[in-house]
């Protein structure tokens, strides 16, 4: 099964812009080339750029908190695993603690780094980040890989908090909502959204199907249009109906 998500609002897009991004900062650093490690700092770059949000850490404060409350009404529900909840109730009081403790705009130290921020002007040229344009970074690329990784924690710790409790919402998020099984006929799609209220779609569906799903949502109607890519040709609609599953997350 593939999973595909797509949000409905613009505090979630930036969620999971950024899951993405940590992700692939992890998984760059954890290895020994320095071209990965270039990629890495690249990512990291591009946290420092879409967690610049003045409101971000007031959000994800506001939203852990509410969730804090709606899960503390749960505490005397009999379905409810006291153990699991007071689990999750910690991680969300870590989290705040946390990012309540980090002053300042986020990356601030990041940005107060000359060298640093000489890198990343030039990374927005095409190959503006060869050796004869940087010669202290091609220096630090021939470092140990045990260096780069050292620095790359250090520049990467400010954003941590942030991932934290980004972490905790999406995975709230994610477990939200409920998933039912449905038929795209000829490809497409469509629900009337009736009041419905989601903040994110979640659609899986087998890997052997050749398609991708296209989706347009508002709050009046859900559009999805499965299409197929073939070479170079524009996409198209799939001729068959394509079954698949959707799941409405919402906090």
């Amino acid at each position: 099964m593939i999973s595909y998500e797509y949000p409905l609002s613009e505090r979630v897009r930036t969620l999971l812009r950024l899951e993405d991004l940590y992700d692939r900062v992890e998984f760059f650093m954890s290895k020994n080339d320095p071209l990965e490690h270039h990629v890495a700092l690249l990512s990291v770059f591009e946290i420092l750029e879409v967690s610049s949000r003045a409101d971000l850490k007031s959000d994800l404060l506001q939203e852990l908190e509410r969730q804090k409350q709606t899960l503390e009404a749960l505490r005397d529900n009999p379905d409810i695993s006291e153990e699991a909840l007071d689990n999750v109730l910690w991680q969300i009081d870590q989290a705040s603690s946390r990012l309540f403790q980090s002053s300042g705009k986020i990356g601030q130290e990041l940005r107060e780094n000359d060298w640093l921020m000489s890198i990343k002007q030039r990374t927005g040229i095409p190959g503006g980040v060869c050796e004869f344009d940087l010669p202290s970074y091609h220096y630090w690329l021939q470092q140990s890989a045990d260096q780069h990784r050292q620095d790359l924690q250090r520049w990467l710790t400010p954003f941590l908090p942030i991932r934290d409790g980004i972490a905790i919402v999406l995975k709230l998020l994610r477990e939200s909502g409920k998933t039912s099984s449905q038929i795209a006929c000829q490809g497409v799609y469509q629900q009337m959204m009736a009041g419905r209220i989601a903040q994110m779609l979640r659609i899986r569906l087998s890997s052997d199907y050749r398609c991708v799903p296209e989706i347009s949502a508002n709050k009046y109607a859900l559009n999805i249009r499965f299409t197929a890519q073939e070479g170079g040709q524009r996409a198209k609609i799939a001729e068959t109906d394509v079954e698949f599953e959707i799941t409405f997350c919402n906090l």
